[in-house]
């Protein structure tokens, strides 16, 4: 730290009691000054000859044999009073970046200007903070962190602004200048020189990073902390990203818990007024920050109750960046007042944002430069695989809870619906969840949830998980079966189509012609064992043919068969629909399971 001293003579000052200081010397004290509740005994000539406002206040009074005189409203109170004293004393003063503000204010407020005399403590505080406090990092930091106490005075005086130039212009000089002492962590510069700190033997100097002024602003107030990053901004040689990383850091270090999405303890309004200001600064480009920093500044906003506004500018924002979110980003639980685990209100809302990008950046003005950089490249097939994944996992974790609305579980999954995936295990994850959390649903719920993924693009170890999941309607069960077995014996789509008539095939938006008993859920496991057991003995044979002449016809023979296959098993559907509606104790599917069960060796027989 930088520092002054003004004056060579030995402190004088003595204290008698708590609110009593005078001068010690062989003359006796002819003026009293009360600042506060202090009373300072002191002689005329040393500060009148310096002080134009007490010149004023003692001898234009009304008795001019009044020796005492009152400066309550002087800037800094009895401290910053008893520096400009002592200068005037020609007593050893030090000047420091934690004191020259409330001198300086304090000579302001008593008129210690050089018209009075030369060499006067204004001028000399002035000579300091230009060609010291200004010019170092630290100081200046310092300085602007106790201006505030001096408002107006500071801000007149413009000491305030002396310092936002001075950091703003420090910040922006390129990291390879920057020859001055800075708080940065050690752990990050590690990692981002690397491991090794030697070459040749010789020890390697760390490369100072770009922002490595961002943890000393965390330091500030929010209102100087604003005005500092506006000024930088100003500049216009500080890069969005790193504006971005520096709101970042001053959240976590300003917001308690902030780290982990709360905001909860203290002062609640002073709080709302940093997340408010922070969103404020945010830069209008895309990748200034990223999206699980914006999440947690939601979730602050909705928890410290802020505005409208700042929830809207946050969600399009949250939109533009959502394929960047990951599960644990979303899954907040619901404030009070909401009936579900998690607030799938708010995930709806983000997915609707990153949905009306596109539209957005179609219909919006091309002259708007601003607006077209932010949305450039936003809703690319990239993008939106990783909102569709995204997705499929949080629903798996919201299934979990079992007041979640079947409604809102399809709203959301239809809302990615036509995005492109190449599996849809994430969708069926998630199905299997929801089912098993709820088993009493009805079968056309069943069939609504069903419809929402394409059982042709499960993975291998997904359609093992369905074709054993008694939770499936069998209609479901049937086409995993059947498109297990497509791709085993590489039959193509439109064998596939038309072995299973009126089957629904893809998401949602599909349509289907049969009933709501073709989505019974309650199949056994023999029903899947023997359906199964067919579909394998079908694929034995198609592969059995060897011969290039003889895998067209194979593959016909199979594709007949397991028409038959599939029509049996329809027939054996249908009747047992027909009988649903009886109250006998016996059970119509016993029938339909012995008669499927002696369908391998009848098919054997009918092949040779």
């Amino acid at each position: 730290m930088k520092f002054m001293k003004l004056g060579s003579k030995p402190d004088q000052f003595k204290t008698d009691g708590d609110n009593v200081r005078y001068v010690a010397t062989e003359l006796a004290t002819d003026l009293v000054i009360s600042v506060g509740d202090t009373k300072f005994y002191l002689h005329k000539f040393p500060l009148l000859s310096k002080s134009l406002r007490l010149q004023r206040l003692v001898y234009g009074g009304s008795d001019e044999h009044d020796n005492e005189i009152n400066i309550h409203d002087i800037p800094g109170g009895p401290g910053a009073f008893e520096i400009c004293a002592k200068f005037c004393y020609g007593m050893a003063v030090t000047l420091n970046a934690y004191n020259v503000v409330a001198a300086r204010c304090a000579a302001e407020y008593l008129e210690m200007y050089e018209t009075i005399e030369k060499g006067n403590i204004i001028y000399k505080i002035d000579v300091f903070l230009t060609s010291t406090i200004f010019r170092s990092w630290k100081d200046s930091i310092i300085v602007l962190q106790t201006v505030k106490s001096f408002l107006p005075w500071s801000e007149e005086l413009k000491i305030i602004s002396h310092c936002l130039d001075a950091i703003a212009i420090k910040a922006s000089i390129h990291p390879s200048k920057v020859d001055w002492s800075y708080t940065y962590n050690r752990k990050k510069i590690l990692s981002e020189n690397g491991n090794e700190t030697q070459w040749n033997g010789v020890k390697k100097q760390p490369t100072v990073p770009n922002d490595w002024w961002v943890e000393d602003l965390c330091e500030l107030q929010i209102d100087l902390y604003k005005r500092v990053i506006t000024t930088i901004r100003a500049n216009g040689r500080i890069t969005a990203d790193i504006i971005g990383e520096s709101l970042k850091s001053y959240a976590l270090r300003r917001l308690p818990s902030f780290s982990k999405g709360t905001a909860q303890g203290g002062d609640l309004e002073k709080y709302k007024y940093l997340i408010e200001t922070i969103i404020s600064l945010l830069p209008a480009e895309k990748s200034c920050v990223p999206c699980s920093f914006l999440l947690k500044l939601l979730e602050a906003s909705i928890i410290l109750e802020c505005g409208e506004m700042v929830r809207r500018e946050l969600m399009q924002r949250i939109g533009q960046k959502l394929d960047e979110a990951t599960v644990g980003d979303i899954l907040w639980q619901s404030t009070t007042g909401e009936t579900t685990l998690y607030s799938i209100d708010l995930v709806l809302e983000m997915v609707e944002q990153f949905v009306m990008q596109e539209h957005s950046a179609q219909n919006h003005s091309a002259e708007d430069h601003e607006f077209r950089v932010v949305c450039v490249g936003f809703t690319s097939d990239a993008s939106k695989i990783k909102v569709a994944k995204l997705v499929d996992g949080y629903l798996a974790e919201a299934a979990k809870d079992p007041s979640l609305p079947l409604s809102k579980f399809v709203e959301l999954a239809e809302m990615v619906s036509s995005f492109p995936r190449s599996s849809h295990e994430g969708i069926y994850r998630a199905i299997d969840m929801y089912l098993k959390e709820r088993s009493g649903l009805t079968k056309s719920e069943k069939k609504r949830i069903c419809s929402l993924m394409d059982c042709s693009k499960l993975s291998a170890d997904a359609c093992a998980h369905a074709v054993q999941n008694e939770r499936l309607p069998l209609r479901v069960v049937m086409q995993v079966l059947f498109f297990e077995q497509a791709k085993a014996s590489g039959a193509g789509g439109g064998s596939s189509r038309a072995l299973l008539p009126g089957t629904s095939y893809g998401s949602s938006s599909s349509t289907t012609t049969n009933t709501s008993d073709d989505w019974d859920g309650n199949q056994t496991s023999e029903e899947l064992k023997t359906l199964k057991g067919e579909l394998e003995s079908l694929s034995i044979k198609s592969k059995g043919g060897g011969e290039t002449d003889a895998k067209a016809n194979t593959e016909k023979v199979a594709d007949k068969k397991a028409k038959k296959v599939f029509a049996r098993l329809w027939s054996n559907k249908d009747r047992k629909g027909e009988n649903s509606s009886s109250d006998t104790s016996e059970s119509p599917c016993s029938t339909s399971i012995e008669e499927t069960r002696s369908t391998p060796s009848t098919t054997k027989m009918q092949s040779s």
